[in-house]
């Protein structure tokens, strides 16, 4: 009896033990859920309830240089829909549906998703204010509005290829609003709640509200007025001149800063929708890619003048044409431009001048000063879409080739490449990177985050080379085929160009140019580099009558615009006898209206006011003017 009391004792000593083991074995495992995976355990249970509606961060602004507003914000509520909330989903759906003007029977299905949020895509965002108030105003649980915004440009076609345009979700899709999408859309805040299972709100559940963080503001080197400029003028040769297309680009020459950039045809970034993707896809002064012309020459020009094979005064005899491994250059001036210096070569665009010059240079100084130029890659500018142009494979080059690269035709290069190039012609010798993006901006108080600085590329010819060609240049425009482009009391220079185009068949086609021209200014110290393309203008196919003309008045505004004094000091027109002569405007303040039409007999009158005596007048005295201009003048 004893034993088995003992044994008995034994064994519940046992369970006993067992039982304490299993009790600290729980109660250590308590503890450390308690004390060391509390937190991380609490946090995933209110991961479980915790409900999130989403608030979108404000997109940032896109600025021009000076601050105007080019692209931002206004506000455009969007409905949000919490299937597990409603509880009467048909009825909320016929009241919803009738609001927004959307079919019952997909806004139902929608409500009745098995998600936590549904977004009534497309009838249910970007809606207006007036809408948002009559769905609140249903004060129907499960339905809530949600802040939202949509982009707009104030300018409507201003600069619509740069910038861009964005989709529903202001996602980027194009443009400056594409390539820098991550910086300018920002971060976006949520309203957080608790709730069950079935997306009901916990008694008690707490709140949280985490506020969206706001993308930055863009500045660029873009100047609103200059873009005016330039879009004006571009919009008037379309009406001028009918071409398939026209572009045109301001640089300045001394840091790359891409001052205005424009095309056309052109859209309205906010209904790129109603547009054909041709258009707001290719953005043509860095996506199109053509022949040059004459235009190029100022490379070619560039190199004999660094590389000492030529010098302005020597002479040069055009007899029209220009044999080359056995073909036929000709001229553009048929019977040639005779005897005539190299300047004058310059000045005339003389074809057989230009293929001497690539044949003193030869094929690998000229090639090698080309690729130094810029050309047969990309700019590196920052936009997307950028081509970089064909040149002639080295081992390709023959005599011929030589001779029309020359003069600018057998190589395809864009506008941005040409205006880069030629500035760093007249800069001083130095080529930069262009570029659009100056600087980010904070949303909340406009201070600079962070700016972005001239990228030098390297030093393609001397300062004193560059000085020459400024030279020829401010002659060509003065005595040459750019007087179109000359601009009273501006020293400008710059170069035309007529370049055929090549056919589907890859064969050059008869009556259909590209014109061109590139102007400078001042030309003494450059301001701006302004670039003119036409595509196949009706009529006259030339580009100092077509395109010169444009990038002269583009450069008289700008250069006004800009505050750059007019100058008394400039190479003297040469006269043209199809062209008005200017005269100098005489000083009329302080005389009567008697006097002056007794006197004034070049000019046309326009009287402003009802006094005896002339108190300010337009233009001023001692400007020129063609003869018949009107004068404009204001009595006191």
């Amino acid at each position: 009896m004893g034993a088995i009391a003992a044994l008995v004792k034994q064994r519940l000593f046992i369970v006993f033990v067992v039982a304490m083991l299993v009790f600290l074995a729980l109660l250590g495992r308590l503890g450390y859920v308690q004390l060391i995976q509390g937190k991380w355990l609490s946090g995933k249970a209110e991961e479980l309830w915790a409900r999130n509606i989403p608030f979108e961060a404000k997109r940032g602004e896109i600025l021009d240089r000076n601050g105007n507003k080019l692209a931002y914000n206004v506000s455009a509520p969007s409905v949000m829909v919490i299937p597990a909330q409603i509880k009467e989903p048909a009825k909320a759906a016929k009241r919803l549906a009738a609001i927004l003007h959307a079919s019952e029977t997909k806004i139902y299905r929608e409500m009745t998703k098995k998600q936590l949020i549904v977004r009534l895509n497309p009838e249910g965002r970007k809606i207006s204010e007036a809408t948002a108030r009559q769905i609140q105003a249903m004060k129907t649980p499960g339905i809530v509005i949600t802040e939202d915004s949509k982009r707009y440009h104030p300018d409507k076609l201003l600069a619509a290829h740069l910038l861009g345009f964005t989709g529903i979700d202001n996602q980027g899709l194009a443009g400056l609003e594409l390539i820098y999408d991550q910086q300018l859309r920002g971060q976006r805040g949520a309203i957080s709640f608790s709730s069950n299972a079935r997306g009901e709100r916990l008694p008690g559940g707490v709140e949280h509200y985490i506020p969206p963080r706001d993308g930055a503001h863009l500045q660029l080197t873009i100047d609103r007025t200059v873009q005016m400029i330039l879009e004006r003028e571009l919009d008037q040769a379309m009406a001028a001149h009918h071409p398939e297309n026209v572009l045109a680009i301001a640089m300045k020459p001394q840091t790359g800063e891409i001052l205005g950039m424009a095309s056309r045809p052109a859209f309205n970034p906010d209904q790129y929708r109603h547009v054909k993707p041709e258009i707001y896809n290719r953005n043509l002064p860095i996506w199109k890619t053509y022949e040059p012309g004459s235009t190029f020459k100022i490379i070619t020009l560039s190199a004999a003048l660094e590389e000492k094979k030529v010098s302005f005064k020597e002479g040069f005899f055009d007899p029209g044409f220009a044999t080359v491994g056995g073909a036929h250059l000709r001229c553009w001036k048929k019977g040639g431009h005779g005897s005539q210096t190299f300047l004058q070569v310059v000045e005339n665009s003389c074809n057989p001048g230009f293929v001497a010059l690539g044949q003193r240079l030869g094929k690998q100084k000229l090639f090698s000063y080309i690729y130094r130029f810029g050309f047969g890659e990309k700019t590196s500018i920052d936009l997307n879409g950028e081509a970089k142009g064909i040149l002639f494979r080295p081992d390709r080059v023959g005599p011929v080739e030589l001779a029309t690269t020359a003069f600018g035709q057998g190589v395809s290069v864009t506008p941005i490449q040409q205006v880069a190039a030629v500035s760093a012609a007249v800069n001083g010798g130095k080529l930069y990177r262009p570029f659009v993006a100056k600087a980010w901006l904070d949303p909340k108080d406009n201070h600079i985050i962070s700016q972005k600085k001239p990228i030098f590329v390297r030093r393609v010819i001397s300062e004193e080379t560059s000085r020459q060609v400024r030279i020829a240049l401010e002659s060509v425009v003065a005595q040459g085929t750019g007087r179109k482009a000359f601009v009273d009391g501006y020293r400008v220079g710059g170069k035309t160009g007529t370049a055929q185009k090549v056919g589907p068949d890859g064969r050059y086609m008869t009556d259909n140019h590209i014109v061109s021209f590139i102007g400078i200014a001042p030309a003494d110290h450059p301001e701006v580099v302004v670039y003119v393309a036409v595509d196949n203008p009706q009529g006259i196919q030339f580009g100092g009558v077509v395109a010169a003309p444009i990038v002269g008045n583009m450069i008289d505004d700008i250069l006004r615009y800009l505050g750059v004094p007019k100058r008394t000091h400039q190479i003297e027109p040469k006269k043209d006898p199809l062209e008005p002569e200017l005269v100098k405007v005489p000083n009329l303040i302080g005389q009567t209206p008697d006097e002056i039409q007794n006197s004034l007999s070049l000019f046309g009158l326009e009287v402003k006011g009802q006094g005896k005596k002339v108190i300010n007048q337009v233009p001023k005295g001692g400007q020129r003017l063609k003869k018949g201009s009107t004068i404009r003048i204001y009595l006191g």
